[in-house]
């Protein structure tokens, strides 16, 4: 398994049921790939370098993972056909292999 790390952002306005289920169904989609989550943290909400679809902020939060790399292309569907989140980005760390 590789590492990885994921940052992705979702709307301040929207409730922490919403924020819950987002990250419920990250980490099942993670974990049916026999993927292992290593850390999460909360950024909180920050300014965005520019405008998003009419947002100014957006709240954060990083992923540390390992996951084989055959399984990076279902996170990355999820994470697209999921309306909650904004933007995502997902990179592998060499340095944590």
């Amino acid at each position: 398994m590789k590492a990885y790390e994921l940052l992705f952002f979702v709307a301040p306005t929207i409730d922490d049921e919403t924020r819950i289920a987002v990250m419920k169904r990250i980490e099942n989609t993670i974990a049916q790939g026999n993927g292992v989550i290593d850390n999460v943290e909360d950024w909180g909400k920050r300014k965005l370098a520019f405008e998003i679809e009419e947002l100014t902020e957006g709240c954060y939060t990083l992923i540390d993972f390992h996951s084989d790399p055959a399984n990076i292309a279902e996170l990355e569907r999820v994470l697209r056909i999921t309306t909650s989140v904004i933007r995502h980005k997902i990179v592998r760390r060499d340095d944590r292999d």
